[in-house]
């Protein structure tokens, strides 16, 4: 699907509602001095420009599938559980 200059705005739009409201909320985690933590807020900025993005492209869609599409992207994207990381023991 090629982006019109209305699609790109939106994306924008909605990035800058979603955003300045979790910036305001999660300020102390965002400034953190614990690495960890800023990058569970940082995660969490980038998953909402994607979703952003995701709505402001799929105007086509129903909010049903315009679900099911972010639900299903966020559940590829899950990182193995500490377990699955390590070999078996012996």
């Amino acid at each position: 699907m090629a982006k019109t200059d209305d699609t790109i705005e939106n994306r924008v739009y909605l990035f800058e509602s979603l955003a300045s409201s979790y910036v305001a909320s999660a300020y102390e985690m965002l400034s953190s001095d614990d690495e960890q933590t800023r990058q569970r807020a940082t995660r969490a900025l980038a998953e909402l420009a994607y979703v952003s993005c995701v709505v402001a492209d799929t105007q086509d869609l129903t909010p049903e599938q315009v679900r099911e599409r972010v639900l299903g992207s966020l559940e590829r994207e899950q990182p193995p559980e500490a377990g699955a990381k390590r070999g078996k023991r012996r």
